[in-house]
């Protein structure tokens, strides 16, 4: 999935690449993780090709990895699994409001692919 590039709070630069997972035992969930890196090459994708086809399937040791987000629906619950480096909890709120600004916003998702 292609790569969403962002700032928060004190010039921080990361990189959100999205991942959509289903479950069903016994009722369905949706879980959708964004898993976080900081965005050293200033918004180009192609730093994303090559962390793509890891994402969660074996130890990321990837130094700019901070570890990702999972939102589940139905439920609206979501959780913070951290990487080579943390988040503040002030950090990942912001980015959490970021993502669901995005998320809620089917809008932004074209101005974003025209980027």
């Amino acid at each position: 999935m292609k790569p969403i590039f962002f700032t928060i709070a004190n010039n921080f630069h990361l990189m959100a690449i999205p991942d959509t997972e289903a479950h069903f035992n016994g009722h369905p969930v949706i879980s959708y993780t964004y898993s976080l890196f900081v965005d050293e090459a200033k918004s180009n994708p192609s730093q994303a090709l090559a962390k793509e086809s890891t994402l969660h399937l074996e130890k990321i040791n990837d130094p700019n990895y901070l570890g990702f987000i999972a939102f589940e629906t139905p439920a609206n619950v979501f959780s913070y699994t951290s990487g080579q480096q943390a988040l503040t909890p002030e950090q990942i709120d912001e980015i959490i409001e970021h993502l669901t600004l995005i998320r809620d916003n089917p809008a932004l998702w074209k101005l974003m692919d025209n980027l």
